[in-house]
């Protein structure tokens, strides 16, 4: 802290945040910046800590989750700065002599990443109870350029169209210029994006941005909460502002009552910075990722899954159709097998009759262990799909278990397309989730799960609740807490974050899951830009796209696919087992090549040479940057034109190897290189409606 008691400095050599302190006002974040010495800047007016109250409300009434009565009102009381291993820590404590609420705001950065992760905790210090209405994580002024230079990244998320990204001016999306100067006042308009329900990303991404195009200043953020969740960018008069938070009362019919001394912890969110614009951000969101998931030994492995489900048997498996499949993914080179849905299915309608997890014994007539056997006798770790939160009508589990281990609204069990919904806050409902992963793990040998999750029961529960949006968070934080049991029993066990594909792709679940299914789409020519756009928001090494290739496919088509699951984790399904030797081969090659660059993905940042994908761009590119190596997947789609101009400004000035590392045994794409710019040109060659490459760049000297 300096001598005048008015700022305080935290971070490190990398990071350096400015906060703005005072004895009778509300904490600021003045700039966040890449390490050294930032521009100056005005004072901060923006609360770091807007806290809602129905007795206070807002300082200016407006939808919008800034200056609120409270926020204004929580004075600096003092700092704590330590450091935890590779960790960077801070506790600012703030406090509102009005209601009487105490607020710790924990902001921890990995040393040498220019990122943070952020919470805060709000205590009832006074002699009164008191109810919260919502409670930022985060809030701040975007300390890059004027909002008319600045542009917003959020993404659009649905089932088979995930992660469609926009960038556009702000002023385009939805902060107009309203002269504010003029009327003296903030703002009152908000572009807001919120997620409802325990579908994380079924609608948006908790993943935002801003960038100031004139002068590269950048921000990126995560929301890390595996239920609802809200951020907004607006305008003030000092700039756009950004506020980061969970459920809350206006989105989410959440509201938290607090008795004289009691606390309550708001979902963490992340905050990345750079001056090297978007991908600059992407890069040091990408390593802050790495530093808060678990360590496990898959984040060193990476193997090759094999799934059964997609375009393949789609959730209808038995000994007879799997042993040869079994047979067909080893020798293509896959390290795990999942059987998929329907192993438990002893009737062939079992989606409402789910939640006992035992297996079939029509479709395994001598057992599922035979099938897991032959998994692991040919080398590979078997793996089962599971949807665990889910108990069917139809399930004997539904009147084995008591009432109160579902959710429920008015006393009622929800249901939700035939099943029931698990309330983990109930031991019961822990311990039957507990005692299936244990057996099916303890006496079949299972090594993996794909866990699944393909309902969203709405906005919670109102039993033993404050409020359901109340119940439903503390619901989401014993998922978590069961998923950190699991893993401490199982330390082995490998988990596959899966929820109709990408419904709830959040670092919730994935700081603590290994690879993350990034869509269902069925269609190959749909897949690539979900798989080009997703490590915007999910690690390279977690992102599993799919890579489904068919014996009726061409060459061209098997090769496409392939390539959108090789600069990821490669995430194997198709009819193996019905190929010739020579389509056989071009997988088999295709997975060397994906073991041979794997290593690298563990430390990759990720470029967009075309920018970030729109969903029906001809072309479509994804690099990934390892070292002095990058790799290089392009996608051509229908309406595209011959060639195309790729930019890969960080190779620039020098002279770079470009060599195509899959497929080797299509026609090769013509390769011209301007080292000047930076610029690679790529033409294709017979014209195939679908076609794609995987390119390996490497500067000479």
């Amino acid at each position: 802290m300096n001598p005048t008691n008015t700022s305080v400095v935290w971070g490190h050599e990398r990071l350096r945040v400015v906060l703005d302190v005072s004895p009778d006002g509300p904490v600021g974040v003045r700039s966040l910046s890449a390490g050294g010495l930032s521009a100056p800047r005005p004072r901060a007016t923006q609360p770091l800590v807007e806290l809602l109250l129905p007795g206070a409300g807002r300082a200016r009434s407006a939808h919008r989750f800034s200056q609120t009565a409270a926020g204004r009102g929580l004075a600096y009381r003092g700092c704590e700065q330590a450091r935890d291993g590779d960790w960077h820590v801070l506790r600012m404590d703030l406090h509102d002599a009005a209601s009487g609420l105490d607020a710790e705001v924990f902001l921890r950065s990995a040393d040498g990443v220019t990122a943070f992760q952020v919470w805060t905790r709000v205590t009832n210090r006074g002699d009164q109870p008191a109810l919260l209405l919502a409670v930022t994580s985060f809030a701040a002024c975007f300390a890059g350029g004027a909002v008319d230079s600045t542009d917003v990244l959020r993404a659009d998320s649905e089932w088979l169209g995930e992660s469609r990204w926009t960038r556009e001016p702000l002023r385009a999306a939805g902060v107009p210029d309203l002269n504010l100067r003029l009327h003296a006042q903030d703002g009152r308009g908000v572009l807001g994006v919120v997620s409802t329900g325990t579908w994380s990303t079924g609608s948006h991404l908790p993943t935002g941005g801003l960038v100031d195009r004139d002068g590269g200043q950048a921000w990126l953020w995560q929301i890390e909460h595996n239920g609802p969740w809200r951020w907004e960018v607006g305008e003030r008069l000092d700039g756009a502002y950004v506020a980061l938070l969970g459920p809350n009362d206006l989105d989410h019919q959440w509201q938290q009552p607090l008795a004289p001394g009691e606390s309550f912890t708001t979902v963490p969110v992340s905050v990345a910075v750079s001056g090297d614009g978007l991908e600059g951000a992407a890069a040091e969101l990408t390593a802050h990722r790495r530093a808060i998931v678990r360590p496990h030994p898959d984040r060193e492995r990476l193997p090759v899954v094999f799934n059964d489900y997609m375009n393949t048997l789609m959730g209808d498996p038995t000994t007879a159709k799997l042993l040869p499949l079994i047979e067909a993914a080893a020798s293509a080179g896959a390290e795990v097998f999942c059987v998929d849905a329907g192993w438990y299915d002893d009737g062939g309608a079992w989606w409402d009759s789910v939640g006992e997890w035992q297996p079939s014994q029509s479709r395994f007539p001598r057992g599922i262990e035979e099938v897991l056997g032959h998994i692991r006798a040919l080398g590979m770790v078997p793996g089962l799909w599971l949807e665990p939160e889910v108990i069917g009508v139809r399930s004997p589990m539904a009147d084995k278990l008591p009432p109160e281990a579902f959710l429920q609204r008015g006393g009622v069990r929800l249901t939700e397309h035939g099943r029931h919904h698990l309330d983990l806050r109930h031991p019961r409902a822990v311990a039957h989730l507990d005692q299936v992963v244990d057996r099916l793990v303890e006496e079949l040998g299972v090594g993996y799960f794909k866990l699944d999750y393909n309902i969203d029961p709405g906005v919670g529960t109102d039993l033993d609740a404050g409020s359901a949006g109340a119940g439903l968070l503390a619901h989401n934080r014993a998922h978590l807490a069961w998923l950190d049991g699991v893993l401490a029993r199982h330390p082995e066990l490998i988990l596959e974050n899966c929820a109709s594909g990408a419904m709830r792709m959040d670092y919730a679940m994935l700081s603590r899951m290994h690879l993350q299914s990034t869509s269902d789409q069925q269609d190959p020519r749909l897949y690539p830009p979900v798989a080009v756009a997703a490590p915007l928001s999910v690690l390279p090494e977690q992102s599993a796209s799919w890579a489904y290739p068919q014996p009726d496919m061409s060459d061209e088509e098997i090769a496409f696919t392939l390539c959108t699951g090789m600069l990821g984790r490669l995430y194997l399904s198709g009819r193996l087992d019905g190929m010739s030797a020579a389509q056989l081969d071009a997988v088999r090659d295709a997975v060397r090549v994906h073991r041979e660059m794997r290593a690298g993905l563990a430390r990759a940042t990720p470029l967009w040479p075309l920018g970030l994908p729109r969903w029906d761009d001809p072309w479509l590119a994804l690099a990934l940057r390892a070292g002095d190596h990058t790799y290089l997947g392009v996608w051509r789609r229908p309406g595209a034109e011959p060639s195309v101009r790729l930019a890969l400004p960080h190779l620039a000035g020098r002279p770079v190897e470009i060599d195509v590392r899959y497929p080797r045994h299509l026609p090769s794409w013509e390769r011209a290189w301007d080292p000047v710019t930076g610029a690679l040109t790529l033409t294709t060659g017979d014209g195939a409606p679908f076609s794609a490459r995987i390119f390996h760049l490497r500067p000479t000297h």
